[in-house]
């Protein structure tokens, strides 16, 4: 194939290829070309017309013929001229030719085609030539077949279309010739000459005026026995023409005087009379038509439907407003008494309302935006009343009792339920903004449909119930009220059968729309409706007249009350079950005494009980009393049969297994009842029931079939069922009854009733099928084979379809090889033999159907044998029906044989592409299977399309070659197959689809009309984004920019002119968003959703401002009227120009989204959400406005969106404030997220100041509406979160400026605590529960933080107040704030907490499992009732966690002191709703004392907790644990909780609970803060023990307390210290592997690697340090002794893994940490306590030595341990043991070898270190520790000091060095006796003495040297007057340094001072950098 891209034809390859391959080869060249044809091509034009010519002789397929005249045109429109008429010379000589046999026939085609495009393209250039090719074609015509009146119809469409005005003199011809072809037999052709007249009307005006009768005329004609395609071509040019007409009255008029004005009366009079009257006429009106016998055909009156849509759609969504009145007007009056005929049947009147709703959903549903809507809907409410004055006026001759009908009332019945459906569809998808309409008291909505649920007609009734329904679901606050309303009616009106039975309607119609609003009804509805219905029931019998009605509805209540789920159900199930009992006979016997009495009327009245009770204990055996009455009941005992079906088919089988056979006899009587031909027309009212139930799709009706269908399906689906739970002997003679009723009827009927039949057994197949059954004996089989087979030769399709369905699973039931074959042979034989249409198809789909059953029949014969067949048949050009049919099952093999097919791959490949190449394009079932099996094979080539060998490529070309054609087919199915098989290609080969020309098909049919060819394209867009998001984007606009002409194909032309600006000016997202504006069809919008989301994360950080000016677009185009809102919100704040910004936009001339959907806008705002999201993953400099301003200077295309926080706020504002309840939460969402991510941004020009603070008159004002008493509790609900966050993100800083929207959570906290009886009736209690608890856990969140921040700043307080003393007046800025929001919050905090507990302990009764559900309080808890548990539920899980810790700081605050005086008495809970832990006041103390108090809040905190923790759920959220494990921490800060806890096993199992959740939970903050909850525990302990043997000292007895006792045993389970034990080295081992002895001791671990630990590892194990040297405290002294060895270990463990050289010399958290409990555990009183004294010395001996040993294993490592804190730690060792631990011969000896070792250390910091070590060691108080050191030592630290005289210090460490040498020989002077001290002076002087300067030097000096001077000279000024005799002694021996000594102290005697000064203020700073790493 690669041989045929060239610019002229290969013509070599060509000739050696065979017949099929060169048409492949023609036709991958033309394409090549078209690619390429724009090109400059002057010196090949003449060989390349040559070439294209010459095809034409050919006999080209109609692909290729349409690519070689479109590559002429184009090459003569781009290359000269001069040879055209030449072309047009020789392609009228193949027109004239004589010719006609079939061979011919493609090249006259070929002709016809390649005039029509080189006219269309060259137009005018061809000058006149155009009236002998016209004439010439039409002379063609007149003896052509279909094909060819089809194509020279196109083509004479191009050739209009090229030439335009110019083409007048032939206009008439062409019109004559059209006419005739717009009524042909072919539909295909009916197409083309719809479209070729739409053409002409362009230039022709006597179309559409003196013509338009006529023209009106010939389409009604035309849609007579039409196919969907032809209703679409004939109403778009009727439609188009009658637009025409009515809009051209301005411009032409002056034009021409002789054609007369048409006004839109006369435009609407002629559609209506094709609505009614149909295609027989205007004047004559045939005698049929006069008799009243003929009706209307439904095509024509179906495509003048679409022709109505089509003429508005035209004019266009401004005109439809201005005309809306007279439109509507028209269209109501087509199904109005005024023409009876349209409706005189049921089934017509039904039809007749279809089309009459499809007209106004299309046109008011599709076109007007939503302001424009509601002024629509008010309309339709106007035409309402106007009805319903006539009622009225015919009514009111009589009294409501006794009613006469008269025809105007039923006149205007079918009026009304179009108008109903119409403003329930419109409201419904209005949604909450249809408030203000309903409001509107001038319109009178809800006034107008309650009024006529009194209608005397039931279709009414039932629509104006559904209307309600549509308002309860757009408006749920209308419910209760509407529910409350019908109720009261229904009562009062209980006498009236219509009010009983429309109110009836309208309360389960309202019951149905409660499942879709989520904030339900209020409980106690459910009570009532309930006795409502009990009542109609009871009272039923009293008045005969009403009895049935009454029946009914009592029915009708009960089984729309089941819709409100279980919660409901369960109060009232008693009451139901009792009226079941009731209504069915008790037993047989009473059975038959019923059957015997009764007149026609109770059996009407049992039945309809019957069937609305549906539920059957035993078979009614109906027939004997049908006998008896005849016809009248056939409907009740139809309808009550429907139900009883319905229902079995439900209940499990085994429930009626006894009546088996009574059963199966069932179906057949109905199987035998059926009547002739209905056609389905579904309606409500032939079922009332369906008015409650689930609705399919969308918001259409409900359309229940006539009830004689519904029970045939509801008996197939039973019998289905059924005939898999009969015993396998009964099957044989179910079987011959079912054959026998077959045979004895006759014509039509039979092949209704074998329909049905054959289907309800294929049913009970696909039963027997799932459970594995087998189906019996032989005979069953036989008498099965019989009926299929008859079925497979029947002349209705469809029956062929089910049999050969019913044949496939027959053989999957049987499963046997041997049976499957002889099926599969006897289909082969018959196809061989049989010539006839119907056994060909029948036969050949049962083959596919085996195969798709039984998947690959097993043997490869069958397969190869299957395929030949099939083949054969789909090559049989004589009949499309059998190609199509042998194409569809051929697909169902390829898609099921999988892998057996790869070697009928290219075969069957090259038989597609040769159909696809020939089949002329009318055919288009045969396209669409050729279509399947394209896609089929696709998918069996898979992955294996990306390879690269020669078979692979030529595959994956045909593929691509098949797609091509496929796409240029008319027929949109196909293409929308193109485009899939294009998909799937993507998915296996992406290499390989040119994506841009992929693209561009995508774009030109995104905006196509069909829908499905939609889905095709949002579905392929949809996987293409996900891998290739920016390349699509940009492909679509690089597209539109080069906008090629043939861009807009001819149907889709106006709409796509709009796609085309859109993407243009928005992008292909912006083109999505649009349609999915304009989209109605739900999965497609869906589809479109994922679409724009997967290109939002892969774009929008890239493209943030056009992602965001997008949203804003779709936000801002319905916020004109806030606008103004805003500015008078707007208090002066910072940027005032922010107003003027939020309304220039509404300004804008041109907006891309004219008012956009609600459902739209939300989107847009959830999409804002993600865009935040994706720029948090995406960097912080969208969050930091500095580094974004740089970075933006730096390149100016980089986008930050902290730079478009203006936006967001105000797209965040406009949807926080709209009418839609959804729009607004979604707002608030996006305000409560920017509010979140945006808070701690700072502002750079104003320092001190967030971003955010600019801003905080536009959160207030989007904040307030949501306060508003008519604002629903969810939207409440979500305010009161934004407001908490915005609180407590700390952004205002002033208490005036956050009082604002503090006094919204004020106002509503007073809501709250007005209590249940205040509270709305509007909902389900379960909302005021949600409002409720999320005002609790807002103020909760406040709380928190205010605590928090004053906590934080007494910490800085204290800070602060070390370091500085002058800066107050900053210091106090910073308390006020916190300490101001403490206030705002304390002024309530005495209710607040009052509340908190209450909802605490309703959270602690929910949370109790449910064996204790007796327990809970009857009446329900403080914010929730008992009846709506479960839906409260959900809510207390959303806020416990923080009100918990809230509460609990709150006792924390008090201490657990104060008590209310009412406490006692409230036991908890507010007063308002006194409930008690699970017992009444009768027997409850009457007042608790303080203690109890404290204990029952104490226990209901803990116990929340404890609960919580055990096992929170995986879902369970962070906030949560961590907000559990706040408040522990905060309980066990006072000192009251811990009391509760010290001595309590409640400790041990609080620990265990904490260890569980350290082991589930990876996150190091609930880590951390378990391990708080865990010291304060252990605190707690240690308290207690303290306590106890405080009391037991004075009490002078001495028992040993703590943990261990004399035993030193602990038990596990039972023992605090095992349990923190277990849980420590939990937290150690899994930072610290190292640690766990078995690992280091298995040969896989590596010892010696230093891991260095992550932060929050570092804090977590120094954590758990601090607590493990804590342990020994509440241990007694045995008990010490047993934990001491593991705590030792795990501490010298953790220094020795962590003590590494680090490069600042900083000592890492955990080292000294480990030092820190080092310290702490060898200074327990236990080392000290004579029990255990000689064992802890022991074990201390040991520590130490393990810290040696340490030292001497560091050889080969590559880390170095750190030396200076394995010093320190021997120094802790010898400075807080007792002596005789450390001074151990040996051990003091290994010690001071490690001080020598250390002193020689090169690191200066090393040596400073050691040196203060020493220091610190010399000053041991006890001499026997000290002296051995210094001997040691000190001559060495001399001798050093001694050797620095010569080099003088380089640095500050070296420096460092000295000065702490200098100090540790000043300490031991002090501490030696007076007989060395002498000696040590003497050695320490001269040293000082050395460093001394004189004058000249100190000016040139080192900063060191000068540093070291002053040092040298502050000591000698202080060891001078102290050792005053050896003083003067040294300085008497030596005059040098007497010298020396004076000239320093005279030159520096000022600066001394001031230095001496600074210096003073110094020490302080050292020393409390010191404390944190002094361990000693």
């Amino acid at each position: 194939m690669e041989l045929a891209h060239s610019l002229l034809l290969n013509e070599e390859a060509y000739n050696q290829l065979g017949e099929f391959q060169k048409a492949e080869f023609i036709f991958e060249w033309l394409q090549f070309l078209e690619k390429l044809l724009p090109a400059d091509i002057r010196e090949n034009q003449k060989k390349l017309v040559e070439q294209l010519t010459s095809l034409l002789n050919n006999s080209p397929g109609p692909p290729t013929r349409r690519l070689v005249a479109k590559n002429l045109a184009v090459l003569y429109s781009t290359g000269d001229t001069f040879s055209v008429y030449q072309t047009i010379d020789k392609c009228n000589e193949l027109i004239r030719s004589k010719d006609d046999s079939p061979s011919y026939l493609p090249t006259k085609l070929a002709a016809v085609v390649c005039l029509g495009y080189l006219y269309k393209k060259l137009g005018r250039i061809l000058g006149n030539s155009f009236t002998d090719t016209v004439g010439n074609v039409l002379k063609a015509m007149k003896n052509a077949e279909s094909q060819g009146r089809y194509e020279i119809m196109l083509s004479l469409q191009n050739i209009l279309n090229g030439l335009g005005a110019a083409a007048i003199p032939c206009h008439r011809d062409i019109y004559k010739a059209a006419r005739s072809c717009l009524t042909d037999r072919s539909m295909a052709v009916r197409c083309a000459a719809a479209k070729c007249l739409l053409e002409l009307q362009t230039e022709a005006v006597f179309m559409w005026t003196t013509d338009l009768d006529s023209v009106v005329t010939l389409c009604f004609k035309s849609f007579e026995g039409s196919n969907y395609d032809v209703r679409l071509a004939v109403s778009k040019l009727l439609g188009t023409v009658l637009a025409r007409a009515l809009a051209s009255k301005q411009t032409t008029a002056s034009v021409r005087h002789n054609f007369r004005r048409i006004s839109l009366e006369e435009v609407m009079e002629l559609l209506g009379t094709g609505f009614l009257r149909g295609s027989c006429g205007f004047l004559r009106a045939s005698g049929d038509m006069l008799k009243g016998t003929s009706s209307v055909s439904r095509d024509v009156r179906v495509g003048v439907t679409q022709a109505y849509v089509v003429f508005v759609s035209t004019l266009g969504a401004q005109w439809l407003e201005r005309n809306f009145s007279a439109f509507l007007s028209h269209i109501l009056d087509l199904v109005s008494q005024s023409h009876p005929k349209a409706i005189q049947s049921q089934m017509d009147a039904i039809g007749c309302r279809r089309c009459v709703s499809f007209i106004l959903r299309a046109t008011v549903g599709g076109l007007l935006g939503e302001k424009a809507q509601i002024a629509a809907a008010k309309e339709i409410c106007q035409a309402i009343w106007k009805l319903k004055k006539v009622v009225d006026a015919a009514m009111s001759d009589s009294n409501l009792e006794t009613r006469i009908n008269t025809t105007d009332v039923t006149a205007s019945q079918h009026v009304l339920v179009c108008a109903l459906q119409e403003l329930g569809s419109l409201i419904h998808g209005l949604g909450t903004t249809a408030a203000p309409l309903l409001q509107d008291s001038s319109a009178g909505v809800l006034e107008a449909v309650i009024s006529v649920i009194l209608h005397p007609s039931i279709s009414v009734r039932l629509t104006a119930a559904w209307c309600l329904r549509c308002i309860a679901v757009a408006l749920p606050s209308y419910v209760s009220l509407l529910l409350d309303r019908c109720i009261e009616r229904l009562s009062a009106l209980k006498s009236s059968p219509e009010a009983v039975t429309g109110y009836s309607f309208a309360i389960a119609a309202l019951l149905g729309a409660v499942k879709h609003c989520p904030l339900g009804i209020p409980h106690g509805k459910g009570k009532v409706i309930m006795t409502v219905a009990e009542d109609l029931l009871c009272s039923a019998s009293q008045n005969s007249r009403i009895s049935l009605q009454r029946t009914q509805a009592g029915w009708l209540l009960i089984a729309a009350l089941m819709t409100l789920g279980p919660a409901v159900v369960q109060h009232h199930l008693p009451r139901v079950l009792l009226l079941w009992k009731c209504i069915f006979p008790s037993s047989p016997k009473d059975l038959e005494t019923e059957k015997t009495r009764g007149d026609l009327f109770t059996w009407q009245v049992t039945l309809e009980g019957r069937a609305g009770a549906l539920c059957g204990k035993q078979n009614l055996l109906l027939s004997s009393i049908s006998k008896s009455y005849g016809n009248s009941l056939k409907t009740p005992s139809t309808v009550y049969r429907h139900k009883l079906y319905e229902l079995l088919a439900v209940l499990p089988p085994k429930t009626y297994e006894g009546m088996y056979f009574l059963t199966k006899r069932n179906p057949l009587k109905i199987t035998r009842l059926l009547l002739g031909n209905s056609i389905a027309g579904g309606s409500l009212e032939y079922d009332p029931y369906s008015i409650y139930e689930k609705v399919a799709k969308g918001d259409s009706v409900p359309k229940p079939l006539p009830p004689i269908l519904s029970v045939i399906s509801a008996a197939t689906h039973l019998f289905g069922v059924m005939f898999s739970h009969v015993a396998e002997s009964h099957r044989l003679q179910v079987l011959e009854q079912l054959l026998n009723s077959i045979k004895q009827t006759k014509g039509s009927r039979q092949q209704i009733v074998r329909l049905n039949v054959v289907s309800a057994f294929s049913t009970s197949l696909k039963h027997l099928a799932n459970c594995k059954g087998s189906l019996g004996p032989e005979e069953v089989r036989r008498s099965a084979l019989t009926l299929v087979m008859g079925a497979l030769e029947s002349n209705n399709p469809l029956l062929r379809c089910a049999a050969a369905e019913c044949l496939a699973r027959l053989a999957q039931v049987v499963s046997d090889s041997a049976f499957t074959a002889g099926l599969a042979q006897v289909s082969f034989d018959k196809l061989k033999s049989a010539r006839d249409v119907v056994s060909r198809t029948g036969h050949s789909l049962a083959l596919g159907c085996l195969y798709r059953y039984l998947g690959g029949i097993g043997s490869t014969q069958h397969l190869n044998a299957c395929v030949g067949i099939l083949y054969t048949l789909s090559q049989d050009n004589t009949s499309p029906d059998v190609q199509a049919w042998a194409l569809h099952s051929l697909s169902l093999i390829v898609d099921l044989a999988g892998p057996l097919y790869h070697v009928h791959v290219e075969p069957t490949l090259s038989l597609v592409l040769m159909l696809l190449l020939t089949v002329p394009p009318a055919y288009t079932e045969v396209h669409q299977s050729l279509g399947r099996c394209l896609n089929a094979l696709i998918t069996t080539l898979g992955p294996e399309l990306q390879g690269s060998s020669t078979t692979v490529s030529a595959l994956r070309t045909s593929c691509l070659l098949g797609c091509a054609v496929m796409q240029d087919n008319p027929d949109c199915l196909v293409q929308a197959q193109a485009i899939s098989c294009l998909q799937q290609l993507h998915m296996f080969a992406p290499r390989h689809v040119n994506l841009s020309s992929l693209v561009s098909c995508l774009c030109v049919n995104l905006c196509s009309s069909y829908l499905l060819l939609r889905r095709a394209v949002v579905a392929c867009l949809r996987q293409l984004v996900q891998r290739e998001a920016a390349e699509v984007s940009e492909y679509a606009v690089a597209l539109v920019k080069e906008s090629r002409e043939d861009f807009t194909p001819a149907f889709s032309s106006q709409i796509l002119f709009l796609a085309d600006v859109n993407i243009r000016e928005i992008g292909l997202e912006g083109a999505l968003l649009g349609l999915l504006d304009k989209e109605l069809d739900q999965r497609l919008c869906q589809d479109i959703k994922e679409t724009l989301t997967h290109m939002l994360t892969s774009m929008a950080v890239e493209k943030l401002s056009f992602w965001l000016k997008l949203c804003k677009d779709v936000l801002a185009a319905s916020a004109g009227n806030f606008m103004v809102l805003i500015l008078s919100s707007k208090e002066e704040t910072a940027k005032v120009d922010d107003a003027s910004v939020l309304t220039s936009d509404s300004d804008e001339r041109f907006h891309p989204f004219s008012n956009p959907r609600w459902s739209t806008r939300v989107f847009a705002a959830e999409c804002v959400c993600k865009i935040i999201s994706q720029c948090e993953n995406a960097g912080s400099a969208h969050f930091d406005i500095t580094l974004a301003q740089e970075r933006k200077q730096r390149d100016s295309r980089d986008d930050f969106l902290v730079l478009h926080l203006a936006d967001l706020i105000r797209m965040a504002f406009m949807a926080a404030t709209d009418h839609s309840d959804q729009l607004r939460l979604s707002g608030l969402q996006t305000l409560l997220i920017v509010v979140r991510k945006f808070a701690a941004v700072p502002e750079p020009e104003f320092p001190g100041h967030v971003i955010l603070e600019q801003y905080q008159a536009n959160v207030g004002a989007a904040l307030r509406p949501a306060f508003a008493p008519e604002t629903p509790p969810d939207v409440t609900a979500k305010a009161c979160q934004v407001c908490s966050a915005w609180i407590a993100s700390g952004v205002v800083s002033d208490l005036n400026d956050l009082r604002r929207v503090h006094q919204l959570l004020v106002s509503s906290l007073v809501k709250v605590q007005a209590g249940k009886e205040a509270q709305s009736q509007q909902y389900n209690e379960s909302t005021s529960t949600m409002e409720i608890l999320a005002v609790l856990k807002a103020w909760a969140e406040v709380y928190i933080v205010a605590v928090e921040k004053q906590k934080n700043q007494s910490d800085t307080q204290n800070h602060c107040l070390k370091i500085v003393n002058s800066a107050e007046e900053t210091y106090r800025d910073v308390t006020s704030s916190a300490g101001g929001l403490l206030d705002l919050v304390q002024t309530d905090l005495g209710t607040l907490n009052k509340l908190w507990l209450a909802a605490l302990q309703d959270f602690a009764l929910l949370t109790l499992p449910s064996e204790y559900a007796l327990q809970l309080p009857a009446e329900g808890g403080a914010f929730y009732t008992a009846e709506t548990i479960e839906n409260a539920r959900p809510h207390y899980y959303n806020s416990w966690a923080l009100i918990l810790y809230a509460t609990a700081l709150w006792l924390t605050s008090t201490g657990f002191i104060v008590v209310d005086p009412d406490e006692g008495v409230a036991n908890l809970s507010r007063p308002v709703t006194p409930t008690t832990m699970c017992q009444d006041s009768s027997t409850r103390p009457l007042v608790k004392s303080p203690e109890d108090v404290n204990t029952d809040r104490f226990h209901l905190i803990l116990g929340i907790s404890v609960e919580f923790l055990c096992s929170p759920r995986s879902d369970a959220a962070m906030e949560n644990i961590i907000a559990c494990l706040r408040a522990l921490q905060a309980l066990f800060d006072v000192p009251w909780p811990r009391s509760k806890i010290g001595g309590d096993q409640l400790g041990v199992e609080l620990l265990n609970v904490l260890h569980r959740l350290i082991l589930t939970r990876e996150s190091p903050d609930i880590q951390l803060a378990a391990l708080e909850v865990v010291r304060l525990i252990l605190f707690a302990a240690q308290e207690h023990v303290k306590e106890k043997r405080r009391s037991a000292e004075e009490k002078e007895t001495l028992p040993e307390f703590g943990e261990g006792k004399d035993t030193g045993g602990l038990v596990p389970g039972k023992s605090l210290v095992f349990a923190t034990l277990e849980l420590c080295v939990c937290i150690l081992v899994r930072q610290l592997p190292q640690l766990n002895p078995k690992l280091t001791c298995s040969p896989v671990f590596q010892s010696g690697k230093h891991l260095l630990l992550s932060e929050d590892g570092s804090r977590l194990v120094a954590a758990a340090l601090v607590i493990l040297s804590d342990v020994p405290a509440i241990c007694s002294p045995e008990g010490s002794v047993s934990v001491l060895p593991t705590i030792l270990y795990l501490i010298i463990g953790v220094l020795k893994e962590t003590a590494v050289k680090v490069q600042d010399g900083q000592l890492p958290l955990t080292v000294a940490a480990s030092l820190q409990a080092l310290k702490g555990l060898l200074s327990s009183p236990m080392a000290r306590a004579e029990k255990s004294r000689t064992a802890w010395t022991d074990l201390l001996r040991s520590a130490l030595v393990t810290v040696l040993d340490s030292w001497d294993q560091v050889d080969g490592f590559l880390q170095e341990l750190d030396e200076v804190s394995l010093l320190t730690a021997i120094t802790v060792f010898v400075m807080s043991t007792s002596p005789e631990v450390t001074t151990l011969e040996c051990l003091q000896k290994r010690c001071i070898e490690k001080f020598k070792v250390t002193l020689d250390s090169k690191d200066p910091f090393v040596q400073c270190k050691c040196y203060q070590l020493l220091h610190s060691i010399f000053q041991h108080p006890n001499k026997t520790v000290s002296y051995p050191y210094i001997h040691s030592l000190a001559p060495s630290i001399v001798g050093k000091l001694q050797e620095t005289e010569k080099a003088k210090p380089e640095n500050a460490a070296e420096l460092k060095v000295i000065q702490e040498g200098i100090k540790v020989v000043t300490a031991l002077t002090a501490t030696a006796e007076e007989e060395h001290r002498a000696h040590l002076v003497a050695c320490l002087l001269p040293i000082l003495i050395s460093f001394l300067l004189d004058e000249n030097a100190l000016v040139s000096a080192t900063n060191s040297a000068k540093n070291l001077h002053e040092f040298a000279l502050q000591n000698l000024m202080q060891i001078g007057p102290q050792y005053s005799s050896v003083f003067k002694k040294l300085m008497a021996s030596s005059p040098t340094m007497k010298a020396r000594l004076e000239s320093a102290v005279k030159g520096n005697q000022e600066s001394i001072k001031v230095k001496t000064a600074k210096h003073a203020k110094n020490p302080g700073k050292s020393a409390s950098i010191q404390l944190k790493t002094n361990f000693l």
